[in-house]
């Protein structure tokens, strides 16, 4: 798919920090569309995180990204590192001489846009997508209201800030004090045809499945405590995969000992997660928080059956018909018994629920209105930094 005769390529450099999770699948999406219509893409991103995965595929896309792919030491919080990092973004740039410069989480924002702000007569064009970021902390703390300030500073730097779910356009609204006085919109992220296609569970070994990242913000230890839960008070034993890596892995994994039901968790490597899925009847994903998670859109997509928490965008995923499904955050008890119903689900009627939200996430949530909405957005800002 190329873009139509007389609509010029563009040139564009993705910043963000990890190459991990759900940011980094939505930028190789856009990548990889931006590249099949004609663009020229490079992607700049830390060099300490993302491992063997991440290697694998800047292998994989490299020798289609046009600008190349730059990768520097960068850290999660604030450190002497920024401003190393901050000054190879800064260089890159010139070198590359975009004209969007897509920034994706916090970090990503803070070195796209910074610099962006003593620049006021620039010919490129920025761009800003949360996906969560600094507005996942928690309102009225510290931490919070910092990075509340720096969101302020940098709107003057932001051509187009692009949120991915309505969740997080309105925590942008709620917490920075308004609506972006730059142009803003809703591009919601997408799924392929390809992703639609169910999951056979012939060959299941597990009852539950958990992916995604080992930290707090997860929940993870509310689905341990929910297990626990569910031996001592039912007497059920299901047997739970946890998919996943991150800083609180060795703290669960002593945690399932603890609460006496290690003999039922197995826990395993970030890998396809078509392949996960496929290995559980049920996906649990216990967040307290979240932006419009890719695993829970992913899941939905391939009809598996999903328990998940009323968090972040999650109920934009499930659609106004079927989000009295989910339910509260950091509740042990109530994810236990809604383990339990979910099991004891007769199989046509789980699967006839979780073909009804594939449906829906199907008709709302396309890859390639995903791809061209971005593209849409880049060429209004671009035009309107330009002058027409």
């Amino acid at each position: 798919m190329t873009e139509p005769d007389g609509i010029a390529p563009l040139r564009i450099l993705h910043v963000f920090r990890a190459p991990l999770g759900g940011l980094f699948r939505h930028v190789l999406d856009l990548a990889r569309g931006q590249i099949a219509r004609g663009h020229a893409v490079g992607v700049f991103c830390d060099s300490t995180t993302g491992g063997e995965r991440a290697d694998a595929v800047f292998a994989e896309l490299g020798p289609d990204l046009a600008l190349g792919v730059t990768r520097v030491p960068m850290s999660r919080y604030p450190s002497l590192t920024d401003a190393r990092a901050l000054a190879s973004a800064v260089s890159t740039r010139r070198r590359l001489a975009p004209d969007i410069v897509h920034a994706h989480g916090s970090k990503g924002g803070v070195y796209a846009r910074l610099p962006a702000l003593a620049a006021a007569g620039r010919r490129y064009a920025t761009a800003y997508t949360p996906h969560g970021g600094s507005f996942n902390y928690k309102p009225g703390g510290t931490e919070h209201r910092v990075y509340m300030s720096v969101e302020r500073l940098l709107e003057r730097a932001t051509d187009m800030f692009l949120f991915e779910s309505a969740f997080i356009a309105g925590r942008f609204e709620a917490h920075v004090g308004h609506k972006p006085r730059t142009d803003h919109r809703i591009v919601l992220n997408g799924i392929s045809e390809a992703e639609l296609e169910p999951i056979d569970h012939a060959q299941a070994m597990f009852e539950l499945v958990y992916l995604g990242e080992l930290r707090s913000a997860k929940g993870v230890d509310t689905l341990i405590e929910a297990l626990a839960l569910l031996k001592d008070r039912d007497g059920l034993t299901p047997r739970l995969l946890i998919v996943g890596s991150g800083p609180d892995e060795a703290l669960l994994r002593r945690m399932t000992v603890d609460r006496g039901v290690a003999g039922q968790c197995a826990f395993r490597p970030p890998g396809p997660i078509r392949n996960a899925l496929s290995q559980a009847q049920v996906m649990a994903i216990p967040s307290r928080a979240e932006s419009l998670p890719y695993v829970i859109l992913e899941a939905a997509a391939a009809a598996q059956p999903l328990i998940a928490t009323d968090v972040g965008g999650i109920g934009e995923i499930y659609g106004p018909d079927q989000a009295h499904r989910l339910i509260r955050p950091d509740d042990a008890a109530l994810l236990a018994t809604t383990i339990r119903a979910m099991l004891e689900m007769p199989e046509p009627e789980r699967q006839a629920q979780a073909a009804k939200l594939a449906a829906h996430v199907r008709a709302h949530f396309s890859l390639d209105a995903m791809i061209d909405g971005v593209l849409a957005a880049y060429r209004d800002a671009l035009a309107a930094r330009r002058g027409g």
